[in-house]
Protein backbone atom coordinates (compact mmCIF):
# COMPACT_ATOMS: atom_id res chain seq x y z
CA UNK A 1 0.00 0.00 0.00
CA UNK A 2 0.13 0.43 1.97
CA UNK A 3 3.00 2.65 3.10
CA UNK A 4 5.98 5.11 7.31
CA UNK A 5 6.84 7.31 9.50
CA UNK A 6 9.75 9.16 9.95
CA UNK A 7 11.81 7.48 12.56
CA UNK A 8 14.12 10.17 13.56
CA UNK A 9 17.84 10.23 13.77
CA UNK A 10 20.63 9.51 16.52
CA UNK A 11 20.31 13.20 17.66
CA UNK A 12 17.54 13.10 19.52
CA UNK A 13 16.11 10.31 17.81
CA UNK A 14 17.40 7.13 16.44
CA UNK A 15 20.52 6.97 14.14
CA UNK A 16 23.82 8.46 14.70
CA UNK A 17 24.08 11.68 13.16
CA UNK A 18 26.90 11.72 11.54
CA UNK A 19 28.38 12.33 7.97
CA UNK A 20 29.46 8.99 5.75
CA UNK A 21 32.68 7.79 6.72
CA UNK A 22 34.01 10.92 8.16
CA UNK A 23 32.41 10.27 11.17
CA UNK A 24 31.66 14.44 11.70
CA UNK A 25 28.51 15.56 13.05
CA UNK A 26 26.41 17.23 10.32
CA UNK A 27 24.62 20.93 11.01
CA UNK A 28 21.67 21.02 9.60
CA UNK A 29 19.89 24.27 8.94
CA UNK A 30 16.36 25.03 9.38
CA UNK A 31 13.89 27.16 7.87
CA UNK A 32 10.26 28.18 9.56
CA UNK A 33 11.16 24.74 11.67
CA UNK A 34 11.32 22.72 8.65
CA UNK A 35 14.21 20.62 7.69
CA UNK A 36 15.76 21.86 4.64
CA UNK A 37 17.56 18.68 3.43
CA UNK A 38 14.12 16.95 3.04
CA UNK A 39 15.27 14.80 0.82
CA UNK A 40 17.40 12.25 3.10
CA UNK A 41 13.52 11.66 4.17
CA UNK A 42 12.53 10.96 0.59
CA UNK A 43 15.99 8.89 -0.31
CA UNK A 44 15.88 6.91 2.89
CA UNK A 45 12.46 6.01 2.28
CA UNK A 46 12.73 5.56 -1.45
CA UNK A 47 15.64 3.03 -0.20
CA UNK A 48 13.47 1.11 2.20
CA UNK A 49 10.31 0.77 -0.04
CA UNK A 50 12.68 -0.94 -2.63
CA UNK A 51 14.53 -3.30 -0.54
CA UNK A 52 11.77 -4.57 1.08
CA UNK A 53 9.84 -5.08 -2.58
CA UNK A 54 12.55 -6.80 -4.17
CA UNK A 55 12.95 -9.40 -1.18
CA UNK A 56 9.42 -10.36 -0.58
CA UNK A 57 7.42 -10.05 -3.59
CA UNK A 58 6.41 -13.50 -4.03
CA UNK A 59 4.60 -13.96 -0.83
CA UNK A 60 2.55 -10.60 -2.37
CA UNK A 61 2.18 -12.53 -5.91
CA UNK A 62 0.70 -15.47 -3.67
CA UNK A 63 -1.74 -13.35 -1.27
CA UNK A 64 -3.13 -11.10 -3.92
CA UNK A 65 -4.34 -14.61 -6.00
CA UNK A 66 -5.66 -16.03 -2.82
CA UNK A 67 -7.57 -12.81 -2.41
CA UNK A 68 -9.26 -12.84 -5.11
CA UNK A 69 -10.66 -16.48 -4.90
CA UNK A 70 -14.20 -15.76 -4.66
CA UNK A 71 -15.46 -19.08 -5.34
CA UNK A 72 -17.36 -20.47 -2.64
CA UNK A 73 -16.23 -24.18 -2.73
CA UNK A 74 -12.62 -24.54 -2.10
CA UNK A 75 -12.20 -27.79 -3.56
CA UNK A 76 -12.29 -25.69 -6.77
CA UNK A 77 -10.48 -23.32 -6.17
CA UNK A 78 -6.98 -22.35 -8.37
CA UNK A 79 -5.16 -22.48 -5.44
CA UNK A 80 -6.34 -24.51 -1.91
CA UNK A 81 -3.67 -22.39 0.38
CA UNK A 82 -0.13 -20.89 0.47
CA UNK A 83 1.64 -23.96 0.24
CA UNK A 84 -0.38 -25.15 -2.60
CA UNK A 85 -0.42 -22.08 -4.52
CA UNK A 86 3.35 -22.11 -4.08
CA UNK A 87 3.44 -25.37 -5.70
CA UNK A 88 1.13 -24.43 -8.60
CA UNK A 89 2.88 -21.19 -9.59
CA UNK A 90 6.02 -22.80 -9.64
CA UNK A 91 4.92 -25.78 -11.72
CA UNK A 92 2.44 -23.80 -14.51
CA UNK A 93 5.00 -20.43 -14.55
CA UNK A 94 8.28 -21.05 -13.10
CA UNK A 95 10.31 -18.47 -11.01
CA UNK A 96 9.02 -15.74 -13.70
CA UNK A 97 5.62 -16.50 -12.25
CA UNK A 98 6.29 -15.22 -8.47
CA UNK A 99 7.93 -11.81 -9.82
CA UNK A 100 4.57 -11.24 -11.72
CA UNK A 101 3.66 -7.47 -11.17
CA UNK A 102 7.33 -6.33 -9.91
CA UNK A 103 7.97 -3.41 -11.91
CA UNK A 104 5.12 -1.54 -11.08
CA UNK A 105 5.80 -3.24 -7.31
CA UNK A 106 9.38 -1.54 -6.94
CA UNK A 107 8.03 1.88 -8.92
CA UNK A 108 4.69 2.39 -6.34
CA UNK A 109 6.95 1.04 -2.97
CA UNK A 110 9.93 3.28 -4.10
CA UNK A 111 7.09 6.16 -4.88
CA UNK A 112 5.08 5.43 -1.97
CA UNK A 113 7.69 5.46 0.89
CA UNK A 114 9.92 8.16 0.00
CA UNK A 115 6.40 10.33 -0.82
CA UNK A 116 5.19 9.20 2.73
CA UNK A 117 8.24 9.56 4.86
CA UNK A 118 8.14 13.49 3.53
CA UNK A 119 4.89 13.63 4.04
CA UNK A 120 4.99 12.21 7.76
CA UNK A 121 7.79 14.17 8.66
CA UNK A 122 6.59 17.74 7.64
CA UNK A 123 3.55 17.07 8.98
CA UNK A 124 5.10 16.50 12.07
CA UNK A 125 7.27 19.63 11.91
CA UNK A 126 4.09 21.59 10.88
CA UNK A 127 2.28 20.69 14.11
CA UNK A 128 5.23 21.72 16.20
CA UNK A 129 5.30 24.75 14.95
CA UNK A 130 2.02 25.83 14.47
CA UNK A 131 1.34 24.75 18.23
CA UNK A 132 4.99 25.97 19.50
CA UNK A 133 5.27 22.09 21.24
CA UNK A 134 8.60 20.10 21.42
CA UNK A 135 6.61 16.91 22.14
CA UNK A 136 3.89 15.99 20.15
CA UNK A 137 1.03 13.72 21.37
CA UNK A 138 -0.25 10.81 19.61
CA UNK A 139 -2.96 12.07 18.11
CA UNK A 140 -1.11 14.33 16.46
CA UNK A 141 1.32 11.51 15.26
CA UNK A 142 -2.28 10.26 13.88
CA UNK A 143 -2.86 12.95 12.36
CA UNK A 144 0.82 13.58 10.03
CA UNK A 145 0.25 9.58 9.17
CA UNK A 146 -3.45 9.77 7.95
CA UNK A 147 -2.31 13.20 6.06
CA UNK A 148 0.81 11.51 4.65
CA UNK A 149 -1.08 8.01 3.75
CA UNK A 150 -4.01 9.87 2.10
CA UNK A 151 -1.42 11.80 -0.42
CA UNK A 152 0.53 8.45 -1.08
CA UNK A 153 -3.25 6.72 -1.79
CA UNK A 154 -4.66 9.55 -4.45
CA UNK A 155 -0.81 9.32 -6.17
CA UNK A 156 -0.09 5.87 -6.01
CA UNK A 157 -3.56 3.95 -7.01
CA UNK A 158 -3.17 3.72 -10.56
CA UNK A 159 0.08 1.87 -9.84
CA UNK A 160 -1.47 -0.80 -7.15
CA UNK A 161 -4.35 -1.27 -10.27
CA UNK A 162 -1.32 -2.33 -12.79
CA UNK A 163 0.46 -4.27 -9.99
CA UNK A 164 -2.69 -5.97 -8.86
CA UNK A 165 -3.59 -7.16 -12.26
CA UNK A 166 -0.25 -8.15 -13.78
CA UNK A 167 0.05 -10.39 -10.07
CA UNK A 168 -2.90 -12.03 -11.47
CA UNK A 169 -2.03 -12.20 -15.39
CA UNK A 170 -0.97 -15.91 -15.90
CA UNK A 171 1.08 -17.31 -18.53
CA UNK A 172 -1.14 -17.26 -21.27
CA UNK A 173 -0.32 -19.82 -24.63
CA UNK A 174 0.99 -17.97 -28.31
CA UNK A 175 -2.15 -18.93 -29.63
CA UNK A 176 -4.46 -17.07 -26.93
CA UNK A 177 -2.38 -13.95 -27.35
CA UNK A 178 -2.61 -14.09 -30.69
CA UNK A 179 -6.46 -14.47 -30.89
CA UNK A 180 -6.83 -11.61 -28.56
CA UNK A 181 -6.14 -9.08 -31.19
CA UNK A 182 -8.87 -11.19 -33.80
CA UNK A 183 -12.25 -9.67 -34.14
CA UNK A 184 -15.04 -11.57 -32.75
CA UNK A 185 -12.52 -13.65 -30.40
CA UNK A 186 -13.51 -13.43 -26.76
CA UNK A 187 -10.03 -14.27 -25.33
CA UNK A 188 -8.64 -11.04 -24.11
CA UNK A 189 -5.25 -9.30 -24.76
CA UNK A 190 -3.04 -9.76 -21.96
CA UNK A 191 -1.05 -6.71 -20.49
CA UNK A 192 2.89 -6.37 -22.31
CA UNK A 193 4.18 -4.67 -19.35
CA UNK A 194 3.87 -2.06 -16.72
CA UNK A 195 3.37 0.92 -19.42
CA UNK A 196 1.28 -1.26 -21.86
CA UNK A 197 -0.81 -1.97 -18.75
CA UNK A 198 -1.48 1.53 -18.01
CA UNK A 199 -2.16 2.66 -20.83
CA UNK A 200 -4.79 -0.18 -21.62
CA UNK A 201 -6.50 0.69 -18.62
CA UNK A 202 -6.75 4.83 -19.12
CA UNK A 203 -7.89 3.54 -23.04
CA UNK A 204 -11.05 1.19 -21.94
CA UNK A 205 -11.66 1.99 -18.82
CA UNK A 206 -10.62 6.04 -18.20
CA UNK A 207 -9.18 7.34 -15.46
CA UNK A 208 -12.42 5.64 -12.93
CA UNK A 209 -10.03 2.38 -14.37
CA UNK A 210 -7.08 3.76 -12.78
CA UNK A 211 -8.73 4.78 -9.60
CA UNK A 212 -10.71 1.06 -8.77
CA UNK A 213 -10.46 0.31 -5.26
CA UNK A 214 -9.35 4.23 -4.10
CA UNK A 215 -12.41 3.55 -1.22
CA UNK A 216 -10.59 0.74 0.42
CA UNK A 217 -7.45 2.33 -0.54
CA UNK A 218 -8.65 5.50 1.73
CA UNK A 219 -9.66 3.51 4.37
CA UNK A 220 -6.65 1.64 4.58
CA UNK A 221 -5.00 4.96 5.59
CA UNK A 222 -5.74 3.80 8.88
CA UNK A 223 -4.07 1.23 8.54
CA UNK A 224 -0.55 3.50 8.19
CA UNK A 225 -1.63 5.87 10.80
CA UNK A 226 -2.14 2.79 13.58
CA UNK A 227 0.66 1.25 12.50
CA UNK A 228 3.31 3.97 13.29
CA UNK A 229 1.72 5.48 16.01
CA UNK A 230 2.54 1.90 17.73
CA UNK A 231 5.86 2.19 16.18
CA UNK A 232 6.19 5.79 17.47
CA UNK A 233 5.12 4.76 21.24
CA UNK A 234 7.02 1.54 20.77
CA UNK A 235 9.99 3.48 20.00
CA UNK A 236 9.60 6.33 23.22
CA UNK A 237 9.53 2.91 25.25
CA UNK A 238 13.04 1.51 24.10
CA UNK A 239 14.64 4.81 23.96
CA UNK A 240 16.73 4.73 27.36
CA UNK A 241 17.67 8.38 29.10
CA UNK A 242 21.24 8.66 31.08
CA UNK A 243 22.66 11.27 32.51
CA UNK A 244 26.03 10.60 31.83
CA UNK A 245 27.44 11.94 28.30
CA UNK A 246 26.58 10.06 25.31
CA UNK A 247 26.18 10.76 21.43
CA UNK A 248 22.58 12.07 21.53
CA UNK A 249 22.07 15.46 23.96
CA UNK A 250 18.88 16.46 24.25
CA UNK A 251 18.90 20.69 25.35
CA UNK A 252 17.84 21.36 28.25
CA UNK A 253 17.32 17.71 29.08
CA UNK A 254 19.33 13.92 29.79
CA UNK A 255 21.04 12.35 27.16
CA UNK A 256 19.63 9.78 25.78
CA UNK A 257 20.38 6.16 23.96
CA UNK A 258 17.92 6.03 20.74
CA UNK A 259 17.12 1.74 19.81
CA UNK A 260 19.49 0.24 17.28
CA UNK A 261 18.68 0.11 13.76
CA UNK A 262 18.07 -3.99 14.81
CA UNK A 263 15.28 -3.02 17.44
CA UNK A 264 13.86 -0.71 15.46
CA UNK A 265 13.62 -3.20 13.28
CA UNK A 266 11.51 -5.56 15.37
CA UNK A 267 9.51 -2.57 16.73
CA UNK A 268 8.20 -1.76 12.97
CA UNK A 269 7.52 -5.73 13.14
CA UNK A 270 5.28 -5.41 16.46
CA UNK A 271 3.53 -2.47 14.94
CA UNK A 272 2.51 -3.76 11.74
CA UNK A 273 0.95 -6.92 13.08
CA UNK A 274 -0.75 -5.15 15.27
CA UNK A 275 -2.06 -2.60 11.95
CA UNK A 276 -2.49 -5.45 9.82
CA UNK A 277 -4.88 -7.58 11.79
CA UNK A 278 -6.98 -4.82 12.06
CA UNK A 279 -7.14 -3.63 8.44
CA UNK A 280 -6.73 -6.42 6.27
CA UNK A 281 -10.19 -7.08 4.82
CA UNK A 282 -10.18 -3.95 3.55
CA UNK A 283 -7.09 -5.14 1.32
CA UNK A 284 -9.00 -8.23 0.55
CA UNK A 285 -11.74 -5.73 -1.02
CA UNK A 286 -9.71 -3.88 -2.77
CA UNK A 287 -8.16 -6.62 -5.08
CA UNK A 288 -11.36 -7.87 -5.96
CA UNK A 289 -12.36 -4.66 -6.89
CA UNK A 290 -8.59 -3.69 -8.58
CA UNK A 291 -8.99 -7.32 -10.61
CA UNK A 292 -9.39 -7.61 -14.50
CA UNK A 293 -13.43 -8.64 -14.99
CA UNK A 294 -13.51 -9.06 -18.37
CA UNK A 295 -10.83 -11.76 -17.97
CA UNK A 296 -13.72 -14.03 -16.59
CA UNK A 297 -14.85 -15.38 -19.84
CA UNK A 298 -11.71 -17.54 -20.81
CA UNK A 299 -10.80 -17.72 -17.49
CA UNK A 300 -11.06 -22.20 -16.80
CA UNK A 301 -13.23 -21.39 -13.25
CA UNK A 302 -15.42 -19.31 -15.29
CA UNK A 303 -18.80 -21.31 -13.93
CA UNK A 304 -17.75 -20.55 -10.49
CA UNK A 305 -16.50 -16.66 -10.94
CA UNK A 306 -19.73 -15.49 -13.26
CA UNK A 307 -21.69 -15.96 -9.83
CA UNK A 308 -19.56 -14.12 -8.06
CA UNK A 309 -20.75 -10.06 -7.55
CA UNK A 310 -19.28 -7.48 -9.69
CA UNK A 311 -17.03 -5.76 -6.69
CA UNK A 312 -17.98 -2.35 -8.08
CA UNK A 313 -18.35 -0.14 -4.26
CA UNK A 314 -16.66 -0.55 -0.82
CA UNK A 315 -19.40 -1.07 1.12
CA UNK A 316 -21.24 -3.83 -1.72
CA UNK A 317 -18.33 -5.71 -1.59
CA UNK A 318 -17.70 -6.53 1.75
CA UNK A 319 -21.37 -7.64 2.55
CA UNK A 320 -21.30 -9.55 -0.52
CA UNK A 321 -18.07 -11.43 0.59
CA UNK A 322 -19.91 -11.92 4.17
CA UNK A 323 -22.89 -13.37 2.63
CA UNK A 324 -21.10 -15.63 0.48
CA UNK A 325 -17.74 -16.42 1.87
CA UNK A 326 -18.52 -15.87 6.09
CA UNK A 327 -15.85 -13.63 7.26
CA UNK A 328 -13.27 -16.05 6.75
CA UNK A 329 -13.50 -14.50 3.13
CA UNK A 330 -12.09 -11.25 4.40
CA UNK A 331 -9.30 -12.85 6.04
CA UNK A 332 -8.07 -14.87 2.57
CA UNK A 333 -4.37 -14.32 1.96
CA UNK A 334 -3.86 -13.29 5.61
CA UNK A 335 -0.77 -16.04 6.17
CA UNK A 336 1.13 -15.09 3.04
CA UNK A 337 0.68 -11.73 4.19
CA UNK A 338 1.69 -11.48 7.62
CA UNK A 339 5.03 -13.63 6.46
CA UNK A 340 5.44 -11.01 4.01
CA UNK A 341 4.46 -7.81 5.39
CA UNK A 342 5.50 -8.65 8.93
CA UNK A 343 9.69 -8.88 7.72
CA UNK A 344 8.96 -6.68 5.36
CA UNK A 345 7.85 -3.68 7.67
CA UNK A 346 11.15 -4.39 9.86
CA UNK A 347 13.38 -4.49 6.75
CA UNK A 348 12.05 -1.37 5.65
CA UNK A 349 12.29 0.58 9.13
CA UNK A 350 15.89 -1.13 9.59
CA UNK A 351 16.90 0.24 6.00
CA UNK A 352 15.06 3.49 6.72
CA UNK A 353 17.73 4.04 10.06
CA UNK A 354 20.70 2.93 8.45
CA UNK A 355 20.16 5.49 5.31
CA UNK A 356 19.27 8.29 7.32
CA UNK A 357 22.40 7.24 9.38
CA UNK A 358 24.83 6.80 6.48
CA UNK A 359 23.47 10.74 5.23
CA UNK A 360 24.01 12.22 8.52
CA UNK A 361 20.85 13.33 9.34
CA UNK A 362 19.86 15.24 12.26
CA UNK A 363 16.65 15.58 13.69
CA UNK A 364 15.33 17.74 16.43
CA UNK A 365 13.73 15.32 18.79
CA UNK A 366 10.31 14.73 19.81
CA UNK A 367 9.28 12.86 22.72
CA UNK A 368 7.62 9.72 21.20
Amino acid sequence: MAPAPGAPSRTSSGVPSTSGASGTVTTVSRVGGMETRWWRDATSGAAAGMVSVLALHPLDVIKTRLQVQDGVDRRAAAYRGTVHAFRTVARQEGARGFYAGVVPAVVGSTVSWGVYFTCYNNAKARYRRARDLEHLPSHLHLASAAEAGLVVSLATNPIWVVKTRLQLQKKTSQTDAANAGVRGSTAVRPYRGFVDALAQIARNEGIAGLYKGLGPSVFLVSHGALQFAAYERLRAWRTKRETTFTTTTEQNGPATVPPSAFECAWLGVASKLFASTVTYPSQVVRARMQQRREAETSDANAPLRKRAPPYDSFSRSLRDIVRREGASGLYKGMVPNVLRTLPSSGVTFMVYESVRSFLGEEDEEAAR
